[in-house]
């Protein structure tokens, strides 16, 4: 019968990770590196299941190990494994690093439309304002005579009722009605609702 041959590390002397990451957890650097070289293929593998860019994946790994050094404190064993509890970890980093590109690229994309997008288009505004103008001309020409002179004085030349009738000879009562009077004809004939 042959016997396998193993080169490096004999695989059935695997490493306690609850304790190393318990001594991670106090400083112990030789404790880190064990737990490093323990996981770093697993936690790439997970990494790059998800991010399927291996320079992206390459990145994102090493994160996850610097994370695991600094967060070591935080491993509770009777939550779950310690493998468990880092490759959870690289997921969630890996997913965020989807979110992150995702999240830059739809940027990137709503400013690249801001630039092609006119922020003004002045002979439009011109035109509509001349269309607008040139109905409210049609519907104040629908107006009685004391109407459209009452808001011609009131609105375009800015005075107040009171000057509105002086300036007629009319008494202010008769002005007010023709204004409201004239004011519910332009706003019916320019299809305003109320």
């Amino acid at each position: 019968m042959k016997k396998a041959v193993h080169i490096g590390t004999n695989p059935s002397a695997k490493p306690d990770l609850e304790k190393l990451l318990h001594e991670t957890a106090l400083g112990d650097q030789e404790a880190f590196a064990a737990v490093y070289d323990s996981v770093a293929g697993s936690v790439l593998g997970v990494v790059r299941a998800v991010l399927r860019d291996q320079a992206q994946s390459e990145e994102v790994a090493q994160d996850v190990l610097v994370e695991v050094w600094r967060t070591a404190p935080r491993y509770r064993s009777d939550r779950g494994s310690a493998i468990n509890w880092i490759l959870t970890v690289a997921h969630q980093r890996a997913v965020d690093r989807i979110r992150s590109v995702e999240a830059a690229a739809a940027r990137d994309t709503k400013a690249a439309l801001l630039e092609r997008t006119p922020a003004y288009d002045q002979v439009t505004e011109q035109v509509e304002t001349r269309l607008e103008q040139e109905q409210v001309r049609r519907c104040l020409r629908t107006l009685t005579d004391v109407q459209r002179q009452s808001v011609n004085l009131a609105y375009y030349r800015g005075l107040t009722y009171r000057e509105v009738a002086e300036t007629l000879a009319l008494p202010l009562g008769t002005v007010k009605t023709r204004l409201r009077d004239g004011l519910i004809r332009l706003r019916d004939c320019l299809g305003v609702t109320a």
